[in-house]
């Protein structure tokens, strides 16, 4: 079955369990802050392998110390679906898991 768009709400209400994402527009995302470059590098190689897992990929942006993730869904005219929820809860628990910290927003 082919993703469908979320409503707004719907994206507020699934947000509220993705502390530190934002839903700017027409996509979610989220900035991480690292204690070095590489470690936010090795953060992005992570992220790619559940990319290529779930086949559904966020626009990762990559500087010294932070990595900023937006995430929305082509396939549907660049809107919000439960498959980048799913992705942003699948980054979480990587982010987690190396106690990674994070600023809201971009």
């Amino acid at each position: 079955m082919a993703p469908e768009a979320l409503s707004h709400k719907e994206i507020e209400d699934a947000l509220a369990e993705l502390p530190g994402w934002s839903a700017p527009g027409d996509r979610i995302e989220r900035t991480y802050t690292f204690e070095g470059h590489l470690a936010a590098a090795a953060m992005v190689g992570q992220i790619a392998r559940v990319q290529d897992a779930l086949g559904h990929h966020a626009d990762l942006t990559l500087s010294y110390n932070k990595l900023k993730v937006s995430v929305n869904t082509h396939s549907v005219g660049h809107k919000v679906t439960e498959l980048d929820l799913e992705l942003a809860h699948r980054i979480e628990q990587i982010a987690t898991e190396h106690g990674v910290g994070g600023t809201k927003g971009g």
